[in-house]
């Protein structure tokens, strides 16, 4: 090691012993160091002694309330949760002592997602119902009881938290004959605890919605938290997006936690009290659950205990002719609109699916034969009644097809295009001549289309199609893959979905075939239009196949059909009519319109009329600006 080198290492130790030095503490400063460390030791044994002796002050009162006979709820503040089964044909309901309420729902004769012969809407902590009363000096939470179960059979149970000093609660249930329960509250002995001015009860009812079919994302869409308003219709929160403590002003009658195909329903013998807080929050698929539901309620309560708080409740399919039959079981003699679980459609659409859709399809369930088939019929029907509508739209659309080489040697010379509304006029006055409507395939194809939006609306929750396979469609309730694959793919999902392929192709057919028909009839700038709207018409079947590629394959497969019979009806149209014979009709009413021009009705004459009127007006403003320059020009 040489001269230079010890030199730099014997300074860089000087530096650092010199900066070690400036920068030590002063006595001061340790000393108040020392003083916080030590009253934060301190301070720790106090908080720690504090919570000792917080805590030594629970375990006594609690020792004394189980020694004292006369303390609330002494008896029913420890013990052992067991099960009972209140069970018929259709459900079986498992309570717990703990609380008192029901843990565990199961709908028999409905297969499960696992294969499992019967459909367990939830158990466990998946589903928790409390009841929680406010009282003078302490409030009251069943949640935190234990139940002495007696009178128990297969259908009835009275659960009872004894109180100490002949008080309790008594919660009766009774099991009907199908997917009713009915329930009773009463709060005997214990007037005196609650305030005069206590004359409701909170409820707080939550669930983790179990996925119960193979498509969650479809499922989803359809599982919703429902609820009847005392004076007004059914509503329920958004399917897609968040609401938390979502308040309802009015009261109401009923609240649902609803899945696709089923649901358990709270129903009030008087209402639930204005300003409930309903939540719903949607669950990504890995949890295996669809909605979080809560919902804060209030109802009647006596407390005096001559009057029981009555509710009803319903487990069961959402299934609408079932809904509407537990209506008439419920003891309650109230229009409360159970079927309205089972969505329908807009005003409109629900009426159609309400007095035609489902008469039809209950008529064609009961013959025995397979949904596909079922589905297939449906379609035949609708085809049938509106097939004068689509003769009537494909005639007239043959009409203006013969008619073309007409209009085009008559508007040839309206090229320019300032000459438009001339041209436009002059093909208007031809159609008219002739007695053809170049509006009349608009409306038999506005009277369809709420036929299409009906079946959009009923297929998805016809709980007839759950389960039921055809051809190769293991179940027509949900999606059919072709091919699958673990990861989700934006936009597309992890599966293909072979029923949708053959709609989305079908309709790209479909779209070619009819884009050739209306091509064929339209004259000059129009066929140029219909050249640049030719895109969107290929890009709305591709636009379907990444909306419909998690629908149920019963939806796409009745597309499908109703496409594909649509087609053949039009192939079969074009086959039939006669071109020549339809133009010398045409004729013969050219000039019989020509002899008495005044015998002209219809929608082209009265589109004449008011092009007339419109060049009038034009031609009247632009005498008055040709008046008004000249005026202008003089000054």
């Amino acid at each position: 090691m040489d001269k230079n080198t010890v030199i730099g290492f014997i300074l860089i130790a000087v530096v650092l012993i010199g900066f070690s030095w400036y920068n030590r503490p002063s006595e001061e400063d340790i000393k108040a160091q020392q003083e916080q460390v030590e009253k934060a030791k301190a301070e720790a044994q106090k908080a720690a002694a504090k919570k000792k002796a917080e805590e030594a002050k629970k375990v006594a009162e609690v020792a004394k309330a189980l020694e004292d006979s006369t303390a609330l709820f002494h008896n029913a503040l420890q013990g052992t949760a067991s099960d009972v089964v209140l069970k018929n044909e259709k459900i079986e309901l498992t309570l717990s002592t703990k609380g008192g309420t029901v843990t565990k729902a199961v709908v028999k004769g409905f297969k499960s997602i696992d294969g499992k012969p019967d459909v367990t809407i939830f158990e466990g902590k998946d589903q928790q119902l409390s009841f929680q009363l406010e009282g003078k000096d302490t409030n009251i939470n069943t949640a935190d009881l234990f139940f002495t179960p007696s009178e128990t059979t297969d259908s009835t149970v009275v659960m009872t938290a004894d109180a100490g000093n002949g008080r309790k609660i008594v919660m009766d249930y009774l099991l009907g004959k199908d997917h009713m329960m009915f329930f009773s509250f009463r709060a005997v002995g214990m007037e005196g605890l609650f305030s005069t001015k206590t004359h409701s009860m909170g409820i707080n009812w939550k669930e983790n919605c179990k996925q119960q079919e193979k498509g969650h994302a479809f499922e989803s869409r359809y599982a919703t938290l429902t609820y009847k308003k005392k004076d007004g219709g059914t509503k329920h929160l958004s399917e897609t997006s968040e609401k938390i403590d979502e308040k309802i002003e009015e009261p109401l009658d009923w609240v649902a936690f609803k899945s696709q195909f089923f649901s358990t329903m709270m129903i009030a013998k008087t209402q639930f009290n204005a300003n409930a807080s309903l939540t719903s929050i949607p669950q990504e698929k890995q949890t295996g659950y669809l909605k979080k539901y809560n919902a804060d309620l209030e109802t009647f309560f006596d407390p005096k205990g001559e009057t029981a708080t009555e509710m009803e409740f319903f487990y069961g399919p959402n299934d609408f002719r079932l809904l509407k039959a537990m209506e008439k079981e419920s003891r309650f003699g109230k229009d409360i609109d159970m079927q309205r679980l089972v969505y329908l459609g807009w005003p409109l659409i629900r009426y159609i699916n309400r007095w035609f859709t489902l008469y039809v399809f209950d008529w064609l369930t009961k013959l025995g034969i397979n949904m596909g088939i079922v589905l297939i019929l449906i379609t035949l029907l609708l085809k049938a009644i509106t097939y004068p509508l689509v003769k009537k739209t494909y005639l007239n659309s043959a009409k203006m097809r013969v008619l073309k080489p007409k209009l085009e040697e008559a508007t040839k010379k309206y090229d320019k295009p300032e000459d438009q509304m001339q041209k436009s006029q002059e093909m208007m006055k031809l159609y008219s001549d002739y007695g053809v409507s170049p509006m009349g395939g608009c409306l038999p194809m506005l009277i369809q289309m709420p036929i299409w939006i009906a079946m959009f609306n009923f297929v998805p929750n016809a709980i007839q199609l759950r389960g039921e396979s055809f051809l190769w469609i293991n179940d027509l309730s949900t999606y059919d893959p072709i091919l699958e694959w673990g990861k989700s793919i934006w936009g597309i999902g992890d599966h293909l979905s072979l029923t949708c392929i053959l709609f989305c192709v079908s309709n790209i057919l479909y779209s070619i075939m009819t884009m050739r028909q209306q091509k064929d009839q339209m004259v000059g700038q129009q066929a140029e239009q219909m050249k640049a709207m030719q895109w969107m018409m290929y890009l709305m079947p591709v636009m379907f196949f990444f909306i419909f590629n998690d629908y149920s394959a019963g939806l796409n497969f009745y597309y499908f059909i109703s496409l594909f019979f649509s087609a053949a009806i039009m192939y079969i149209l074009r086959k039939t009519t006669n071109d020549e014979k339809l133009l010398a009709i045409l004729e013969a009413r050219y000039q019989e319109n020509k002899k008495n021009p005044k015998k002209k009705t219809g929608f082209a004459a009265r589109l004449e009329a008011m092009q007339k009127e419109q060049m009038e007006m034009q031609r009247k403003r632009a005498e008055l600006n040709r008046k008004r320059d000249e005026l202008n020009n003089r000054k």
